[in-house]
């Protein structure tokens, strides 16, 4: 049974990378390979309402998740619509395409771990296509976000699902996170970032705001302030309340929706005129949210029928070093999802093995949180970023993963030597 769900998966894994030469969409693929990995679940086990209950479990998860993706889209789009990142486009004096790749970088990188990794690709993926005509620069530097945010979630305990994981879980606590894992995770974003530098060159035209703009000046800043103060809001509600982020992210959409809906109204010309949240809702990325909808179906039925779980015992069991096994974690996060990989290893290793704090537990938020950046649908940040400027897989396979990589490994030896 095993066997044939993990078929399914790379036999649709592999559709989805060969997207361009099939001519076959992706979402479609994953959706189709989701599904197909749990019908083949449930016709070869034989307590199928135990598999019906995994299932409603899986889907409750992937629903907050995209619930939550669908909420930051909806902000940026609304923001987007109002020409609120003219607001950062202003202030940033520089047209030198070096320079813009430094100050990308160390946005996502800090902007990520007070977010996290997700919305943080999609703001500043936004932001570079606002700033950035060419499609090859924009290519480049929206890879290097995908990698800076992976990374600057990886030392915050609200910076990355995994990482958030193993906070609530008790295995690492705030200052060791960050006393440990930050300067790793700088150094995996530095190696890329200068092998990026080396392939732009010249300056780039700043965009002039459009002649034609829904809202004044005055609008323009009030939704920009309000929408990243929304963003901002969503983890500081996670922590008050413990709800799920998704929550904190459907009221950060409704308190910009109320906004947008009192300005509409004072702008409006005529009273059948729609408001803007409609068309930021109509602008948002359909197909990518399926596709990681159909992504996260696929790894959930991979998780409940205990493959993750038996490859991870395998693991333990071959490679015996624990650094070993940590590290091929985050090379397996390109390919799987992180977040099952991280409850599996949280569930072999007790506290009472390695205690809150350990070395191990602070590596393992390291290589599952940057890992993903090595592949672009290994990560939350690489699907949202694919999806926003159509990225194929085989760009990104050949211009950004081996960087990521080198950046990946770096970063665990830098980890290493501290420990």
């Amino acid at each position: 049974m095993s066997l044939l769900i993990l078929l399914i998966f790379l036999l649709g894994y592999g559709m989805i990378i060969a997207e361009h030469s099939l001519r076959i969409d992706k979402a479609a693929t994953a959706l189709i390979t989701g599904v197909l990995c749990w019908v083949a679940y449930i016709l070869q086990s034989g307590d199928r309402h135990q598999i019906e209950h995994q299932l409603v479990e899986q889907v409750g998860e992937i629903a907050g998740i995209l619930f939550f993706l669908i909420g930051a889209m909806t902000i940026v789009e609304l923001i987007d619509l109002y020409d609120g990142f003219q607001v950062i486009i202003d202030r940033i004096t520089t047209t030198n395409k070096r320079t813009l790749l430094v100050i990308i970088t160390f946005l996502s990188f800090f902007l990520s771990a007070v977010l996290d990794n997700l919305t943080t690709a999609i703001v500043m993926t936004s932001l570079i296509l606002k700033l950035l005509t060419e499609k090859q620069d924009r290519l480049l530097l929206i890879g290097m976000v995908i990698i800076a945010a992976n990374a600057g979630g990886a030392w915050s305990p609200l910076g990355d699902v995994t990482t958030t994981m193993l906070w609530v879980g008790g295995q690492i606590q705030t200052t060791g996170v960050i006393k440990n894992v930050f300067l790793p995770s700088l150094v995996s974003v530095l190696i890329p970032m200068l092998f990026i530098a080396f392939r732009l060159k010249g300056s780039f035209e700043k965009p002039k705001l459009p002649v034609e703009s829904i809202g004044s000046d005055k609008e323009r800043r009030l939704i920009f302030i309000s929408g990243m103060l929304m963003l901002l809001f969503v983890p500081v509600f996670k922590t008050l309340t413990h709800l799920p982020p998704f929550m904190g992210m459907m009221l950060a959409v409704g308190l910009l929706w109320v906004l947008s809906e009192f300005l509409h109204k004072k702008s409006r010309q005529s009273e059948d005129e729609r408001s803007s949240i409609f068309s930021a809702l109509e602008r948002i990325d359909l197909p990518s949210i399926l596709f990681f909808m159909g992504i996260l179906i696929a790894v959930g039925a991979l998780q409940s029928a205990g493959i993750l779980n038996t490859m991870a015992v395998w693991m333990n069991d071959q490679l015996g070093s624990e650094k070993t096994i940590v590290t091929s974690i985050g090379l397996l996060s390109a390919i799987f999802d992180n977040v099952p990989l991280v409850a599996a290893v949280q569930g072999m290793y007790p506290l009472s093995e390695y205690a809150q704090g350990h070395f191990f537990w602070d590596y393992l938020a390291y290589c599952a949180g940057t890992g993903g950046s090595i592949l672009i649908i290994g990560s939350a940040a690489g699907v949202a970023a694919m999806g926003l400027e159509k990225i194929s897989f085989f760009w990104y396979l050949k211009n950004i993963s081996f960087l990521a990589l080198l950046g990946y490994l770096a970063g665990a030896l830098t980890a290493v030597w501290m420990h």
